[in-house]
């Protein structure tokens, strides 16, 4: 009689503790939407596409409140998702890589890409520019292994520079690159916008090429949950694909002034006009995917930049890490 009691006490412990975790992982706000916590590794209007998709109100269209948490780094996003912190990370798949590399049980999957190129533009001290002007020169490059940083080393080699040559600095956190500039360190800085057209505009230099160009294309940015998560929360997921799949549709088929009108509550910082330049910036770089549908060429593109670089030893498994929601 004893054990049955003690076994039934555990059985509802057992079920209380369900309950909780459910509720937990679908907390609804008092409009009845499922919040979903997300964390960016920057704000900027590269990412275009998915703020429309917040701003023209398609996820909650599809049941979802998205929390925005800026989190600088891309090795930051995917500790905040391994830890539980945010269900969804916005950052470079290379992180997810590194994640699962490191034999990550419950490693993170990328569900969705939005950018398929570097978004960063080279900030000089002065306008005229070469390429090869880089050579003898300190350039503030951001975290090493670093999307950012590993598409800078790859425009370089597009370029035809001596990267040997080239002093890059890659002491200065993401977050700290424009003050770092701006109080005279290094001679060019690989800037995201809208940081760059805002130095530009006050004085402190001249945005004078875009890294992407050089680069070519791959999963740039893109978002990634536990593979638990993806397990679990797949319908949501889908749901969260269909909104940002309007945004890119959206994006794709208007101007960039229209795009700018719908996203400035994102940067109360920034006039309309020099969000609508950023924009078109973006727009005439060709930035983001027609689609969320991630192309194995593409990882595949990524992957040969990282084993390049000595930051990993082999191709890892496509249909592992990308899961194409788009395509269920």
């Amino acid at each position: 009689m004893k054990k049955k009691i003690i076994a039934t006490f555990i059985g509802l412990v057992f079920l209380v503790l369900c309950v909780i975790t459910y509720t937990m992982l679908h907390e609804k706000n008092e409009d009845g939407l499922t919040k979903i916590k997300l964390a960016e590794v920057t704000h900027s209007a590269f990412y275009a596409p998915f703020y429309v998709a917040i701003e023209n109100g398609y996820f909650k269209e599809e049941g979802i409140e998205i929390e925005l948490l800026l989190t600088p780094g891309a090795d930051k996003v995917a500790a905040a998702v391994l830890s539980g912190d945010v269900e969804i990370g916005f950052a470079g798949p290379e992180s997810a890589i590194y994640v699962y590399e490191g034999k990550e049980e419950d490693y993170l999957v990328t569900f969705a890409g939005l950018t398929k190129r570097d978004g960063q533009f080279i900030l000089s001290k002065n306008d005229k520019f070469d390429w090869k002007d880089l050579e003898g020169k300190e350039v503030l490059v951001g975290r090493k292994g670093g999307m950012p940083a590993l598409n800078f080393l790859n425009a370089l080699k597009n370029a035809g520079v001596d990267i040997s040559l080239v002093n890059l600095n890659y002491s200065v956190e993401f977050a700290a690159l424009s003050g770092s500039f701006i109080a005279g360190v290094g001679d060019y800085v690989n800037l995201f916008e809208p940081n760059a057209t805002k130095l530009e505009s006050e004085g402190f230099g001249h945005v004078v090429a875009s890294i992407g160009e050089k680069s070519g294309e791959m999963p740039y940015t893109a978002f990634y949950a536990k593979k638990s998560y993806l397990s679990n929360e797949k319908d949501l997921l889908k749901k969260f694909n269909t909104a940002l799949n309007r945004g890119l549709s959206f994006t794709m088929n208007h101007s960039a002034r229209e795009i700018a009108e719908v996203i400035l509550p994102q940067f109360p910082d920034s006039s309309l006009d020099s969000l609508e330049s950023i924009v078109k910036r973006y727009k005439d770089s060709d930035s983001w995917f027609k689609t969320t549908f991630i192309k194995e060429e593409y990882f595949k593109n990524l992957e040969k930049l990282m084993i390049d670089n000595d930051l990993l030893h082999d191709y890892v498994p496509y249909d592992t890490l990308i899961y194409n929601l788009s395509h269920e």
